[in-house]
């Protein structure tokens, strides 16, 4: 049995089509990544994917598309992305195990890569899309 890199919760992957069917035919899902930034270090990253790269992860649910950059992998393992709406704001959620903190803001996070060998141990192999 493989360990999923990332989930999806249903509000996201609702969030992900309505995306996709509002950005024209040629889009075909999103891209999440990581990048250094904000004040606890790094910041998730979202982009319309219109040329899926072939070297990233695919994960799927009720038709949404995500695809997961090879460099973001070991730091988004077991994962799950959510969606919310409130009076405030509206965007993504991560909910990463691998987080160790976050700024008081919310918008970075400071994170740490997964234990693979914590993952063997429970039996969880990682299973790359391609």
């Amino acid at each position: 049995m493989g360990f999923a890199i990332m989930s999806m919760t249903d509000a996201a992957a609702n969030r992900v089509k309505a995306i996709v069917e509002n950005s024209g035919p040629e889009a075909k899902g999103v891209r999440v990544g990581i990048k250094k930034g904000g004040c606890a270090g790094m910041e998730y990253t979202i982009d319309l994917v219109t040329e899926p790269n072939a070297k990233d992860d695919l994960i799927e649910r009720d038709g949404a598309k995500v695809w997961v950059e090879p460099s973001a992998v070991l730091y988004l393992l077991g994962t799950e992305m959510g969606f919310e709406s409130t009076t405030l704001r509206s965007g993504f959620i991560f909910t990463n195990p691998n987080q160790t903190s976050a700024c008081g803001c919310g918008e970075s996070v400071e994170l740490k890569p997964a234990d693979l060998a914590a993952l063997a141990a429970q039996g969880n192999a990682v299973v790359p899309a391609h």
